[in-house]
């Protein structure tokens, strides 16, 4: 069974189309209504968007069943400790409904980002495996941290969490390190490569590196616009969200677009290959256009004849 998410539009570019934050607040909460498994807040200080701890705090109050997840949290920009205690109270304030995806930067983009907070770019990839570790030891009672980056001889004792031994962390990545990381370091994968191949050949990589003792859940990261002339949709979304041309961003990233009956096939490929939960982005800032998505994305999840449900 695949279970499908939708990425939240709390970017820049979005409250600068029009939306406010308590109409994305609203868009998660119909989000659910459409049958949605989960929603996603992203998190970059390049493209200033709504923070996403504060958002799905806020999301977790007026939604029931709907996980709550990060895509991705740079959680190398903020304090160890006090994003352990923020990730716990998300868990207790949604009855256990937290996933925190996290990543360690995007090349090119995030190093600014790094600069700005303060954090050192080098070693990034073992600050953020530290700091994973960090959070579980104190999710597990645990009174001191000696990781690779981070030491700390004494912690806090935070409230126990809904979950024993917190919520779930996926990484979002894809070079062969981070392959190699999800599956022997974390509880799921959520990468966005351009072919389904690519994302078999590196999920059998993830696979054989997940210890005996603990499931990876493997994710997509899709960007998608169902409709007409989509692929000018596609184009307009990249240069008003990322400030590159699609020709760029799709060498990195999965971009569909089609009829419902054409973008559901072109996930399947994904989900053939092995993704299990499918973080849908609508290809628009639009407040309207954006609503109009959501409804087909959840339109095409809900036909059983699309595959997808």
């Amino acid at each position: 069974m695949t279970n499908f998410g939708l990425l939240l539009p709390s970017g820049r570019a979005h409250l600068d189309a029009g939306y406010t934050a308590p109409g994305i607040i609203e868009t998660a909460v119909e989000a659910e209504r459409l049958g949605f498994d989960s929603v996603w807040a992203g998190d970059t200080l390049a493209l200033a968007p709504i923070d996403p701890l504060t958002l799905l705090g806020a999301i977790a109050t007026v939604t029931d069943r709907v996980t709550l997840g990060t895509a991705a949290l740079l959680s190398a920009l903020r304090d160890p400790l006090l994003t352990a205690n923020t990730l716990t109270s998300l868990d207790l304030l949604s009855d256990g409904r937290i996933v925190v995806g996290v990543g360690a930067g995007f090349p090119g983009r995030s190093e600014v980002e790094f600069d700005w907070a303060r954090v050192p770019w080098e070693r990034r990839n073992t600050r953020l495996d530290d700091i994973v570790a960090l959070w579980r030891t104190l999710w597990t009672g645990g009174t001191s941290f000696h990781g690779k980056e981070l030491h700390y001889d004494t912690l806090p004792v935070l409230p126990p969490s809904h979950r024993d031994g917190g919520p779930p962390v996926w990484l979002a990545g894809f070079t062969p390190r981070a392959l190699e990381r999800a599956g022997r370091l974390y509880d799921g994968w959520l990468p966005y490569p351009p072919n389904p191949a690519d994302f078999a050949t590196g999920l059998a990589t993830v696979q054989a590196n997940v210890p005996a003792t603990k499931p990876v859940t493997p994710a997509l990261f899709a960007t998608v616009f169902v409709g007409e002339d989509g692929r000018r949709a596609l184009e307009e979304y990249c240069v008003a969200y990322y400030g590159f041309p699609l020709e760029y961003v799709e060498t990195i990233q999965v971009f569909i677009t089609g009829s419902r009956a054409e973008v559901a096939a072109e996930l399947r490929r994904y989900t053939d290959a092995g993704a299990r939960h499918v973080l849908v982005r609508p290809a628009t800032v639009v407040p309207e256009v954006f609503a109009d998505q959501v409804s087909q994305v959840g339109a095409m999840i809900a036909d059983s004849d699309s595959g997808l449900s």
